[in-house]
């Protein structure tokens, strides 16, 4: 089978508007870094494409029809006369961002390099065999997708249980103390700015590696030696929060309770909060990662879209309600019991991915 550079089958543009020009009733989709498109009110854009964020989380998608994008989104378009599959060639790029991952450059903010993406070589039989090769894939990623759904519908359970029992955290209906989240803290330190080693002691947590929705993703993650007396200042134990002070202006504002038994080291671009006994980091966690919350995240770090900020100060003067004690002990428990049935989802999740990459890598040798 024929293997060809990506440039030498399709053409590749970027986005021309900034990500600050999505309008909430538009009509159109508009592709940022973010892994749900925006919404916007025009279009520049009407084709079958796959589009690769050239910043923030490099996501990959496939559409096929109106659209607008944001300035640092490749739009990669068929130019082949005939020889390739768009689908098909979705199914590669999803596949291949792991390398373009690997790639990518920037210190905060990661970005792919317009070679990365027409130099990447890809395997090119029939298109009828393209299109054999994507009815399998299509089938694999609609059980995965269930069961993605399955997991977000879980996570919409907390959330929707976490406003029964406390109350919209704007209005307070049920009438909380008001605090300001330096009130609740026993202390608030930035992690290390130490770069990862081969071979490091210590696992290092870094923004890529806390979810948007408040879980710890530990797909990619690298280590680094820290001196011993140095230690105290940058490790996370259990029951800690980490706050993501540092990101793309969607990403920002990123929350999650640190939950495992292994030590690990924080880098800079990370905060780590603890709290008094006024507030339990589970119910800290949900509180910081509910939408209204996130929307003030969002008005603190406007004014630098491409590497939006908020440092300790700013964080601990927003404001936080203090719930009774025992509705947050009664939150938690129901939400350890939604944990099982995620764990299983999790785990199932896991090993239809696996068997969705060796039917792609088996998929090549068709």
């Amino acid at each position: 089978m024929e293997k060809v550079r990506v440039s030498d089958l399709t053409k590749i543009r970027t986005g021309k508007l900034d990500a600050n020009a999505s309008s909430e009733d538009g009509k159109y989709p508009f592709f940022t870094c973010s892994k749900e498109p925006l919404r916007i009110s025009t279009y520049t854009y009407d084709c079958e494409c796959v589009l690769v964020a050239g910043n923030g989380d490099l996501n990959v998608k496939y559409y096929n029809g109106k659209f607008d994008a944001y300035q640092r989104t490749y739009i990669i378009e068929d130019n082949s006369n005939g020889k390739l599959y768009i689908p098909y060639l979705y199914y590669f790029m999803e596949d291949y961002v792991k390398e373009l991952r690997k790639q990518a450059i920037g210190g905060v903010i990661k970005y792919i390099k317009l070679g990365n993406l027409t130099e990447a070589v890809i395997t090119v039989p029939s298109i009828d065999r393209q299109k054999e090769i994507v009815e399998v894939l299509k089938k694999v990623g609609n059980i995965l997708e269930n069961y993605s759904k399955k997991l977000c519908q879980l996570d919409v359970l907390i959330k929707a249980r976490f406003v029964e029992l406390f109350g919209d955290p704007i209005k307070n209906p049920k009438g909380w103390e008001i605090v300001t989240i330096g009130d609740v803290v026993t202390e608030v330190r930035y992690g290390t700015s130490k770069p990862a080693v081969e071979g490091g002691k210590y696992p290092y947590l870094r923004m890529n590696n806390l979810t948007a929705d408040g879980h710890l993703d530990l797909n990619d993650l690298k280590y680094i030696d820290i001196p011993d007396d140095e230690i105290e200042k940058c490790v996370v134990r259990k029951g800690d929060i980490l706050f993501n002070r540092t990101n793309s202006i969607e990403l920002v504002g990123k929350t999650a309770v640190f939950d495992l038994p292994e030590d690990m080291v924080i880098a800079g671009y990370i905060i780590r909060v603890r709290l008094n006994e006024r507030i339990l980091p589970e119910v800290f966690s949900q509180y910081m990662n509910l939408e209204a919350l996130k929307d003030i995240l969002c008005s603190m770090a406007k004014g630098a879209v491409n590497q939006a900020n908020i440092n300790a100060q700013e964080l601990q003067s927003i404001k936080v309600y203090i719930p009774d004690m025992g509705l947050q002990k009664q939150f938690i428990e129901m939400k350890e019991q939604v944990d099982k049935s995620k764990v299983i989802t999790i785990t199932t999740l896991k090993k239809l991915t696996f068997i969705r990459n060796i039917c792609y890598n088996n998929s090549k040798d068709f």
